[in-house]
């Protein structure tokens, strides 16, 4: 699976902190999802990160200027910017137990920036994006030897 590298803006979301086993994220993801006016146009979010007390992980939706934090019972926080790997997974509901074991995967591929979550931006219904964050700027891509060279 080929990791790419993107640059992300600070993302300021709502969200709302979920339990890891069962259905913990997704009832959390349902949870927010009632408390919008309409979930067209949205984007939505999983962060994860280990603190001193455990692991810990956000459903989390972008905000928009007409939200309401306090009226929608929602905590407000930020999606740090920065460089992440990302991995592409398609058909995404039928490897949600698969999550753990490719973040793991990717942690050991990439030189990890603990103080940031790893984060799941659901793109669709389909595409769910992974993204690792990884300290400074990506390694630059490798030169092809003439005997790599595609032409």
């Amino acid at each position: 699976m080929g990791d790419t590298y993107i640059e992300l803006e600070d993302i300021p979301v709502l969200r709302l902190r979920a339990e890891l086993g069962g259905n913990g994220p997704s009832a959390a993801f349902t949870t927010i999802e009632g408390k919008l006016p309409t979930v067209k146009g949205r984007k939505f979010y999983g962060t994860f990160r280990f603190t001193a007390i455990g692991p810990e992980y956000h459903a989390c939706v972008a905000r928009v200027d007409s939200d309401d934090p306090v009226k929608m019972q929602l905590e407000t926080a930020t999606i740090p910017g920065g460089w992440y790997a990302r991995r592409k997974l398609m058909e995404w509901r039928t490897k949600l137990a698969e999550l753990p074991n490719l973040f793991q995967e990717m942690a050991r591929s990439h030189d990890v920036d603990p103080a940031r979550p790893s984060v799941e931006f659901y793109r669709s219904q389909t595409e769910l994006h992974l993204l690792m964050p990884v300290r400074g700027h990506p390694p630059a891509p490798r030169p092809q030897t003439p005997a790599e060279h595609p032409g």
